[in-house]
């Protein structure tokens, strides 16, 4: 039984849609072992505590530097034997060290077909207002591993999204979110607890 740590900042949408499959049976062999907000009043929390999962805040603000929420993180991941960390709308620049420790097997949820609209300062609406300033005619999301690099790291998963005429970013949002982020994160997690990913020359494959 796979065991993951959902890390997430805000409403907790993507951690919803990993609750529901994990309750209908699309993600198989998966259990959440811990829910990790650095926000203590990030919605996220509550919906773990609903769903009877166990909710922990713990914010880079409360330690006097890097290496000491380093060390918090990584105590409460070896508590929870976790395997996977899964950052579903987590947005924290990780310490290298946790990185480093967990090569491989960090997962991230980005809103748009990396690597366009992505990077430092590319998140939530910031992502879906670059792509209608653009004009793109179709946007996505991006399921990848993490490593030193913000929104880097090998692709895991994409799932193409059409921009519609008079889209606003929260329209667009929501159908990101709907269309792609909802089906693409749940299959990733499956998809490695099932040992059928695997990287290769730095590009992560399929088998």
């Amino acid at each position: 039984m796979q065991k993951i740590a959902v890390c997430v900042s805000g409403g907790g949408t993507n951690l919803q849609a990993i609750i529901d499959r994990i309750a209908d049976g699309t993600i198989r062999n998966t259990e959440v072992a811990v829910v990790i907000s650095n926000k203590k009043d990030a919605f996220a929390l509550e919906r773990a505590r609903n769903a009877g999962l166990p909710a922990v805040c713990v914010s880079p603000k409360d330690y006097p530097d890097r290496e000491g929420f380093a060390d918090a993180m990584t105590s409460i991941f070896r508590e929870y034997n976790v395997e996977l960390i899964v950052f579903a709308g987590y947005l924290v620049v990780v310490p290298g060290r946790i990185i480093k420790e967990y090569r491989n097997r960090i997962i991230n949820i980005h809103p748009s077909l990396i690597p366009s609209h992505c990077g430092m300062g590319y998140y939530g609406l910031k992502v879906h207002e670059s792509v209608l300033a653009a004009g793109n005619k179709v946007t996505g999301a991006t399921v990848h591993f993490v490593d030193e690099e913000a929104d880097h790291g090998p692709i895991i998963l994409q799932k193409a999204v059409e921009v519609c005429e008079g889209d606003t970013p929260q329209i667009l949002q929501k159908r990101v979110m709907e269309q792609a982020e909802w089906k693409i994160l749940p299959e990733a997690i499956n998809l490695i607890g099932e040992g059928r990913v695997y990287i290769e020359n730095g590009i992560a494959h399929i088998k």
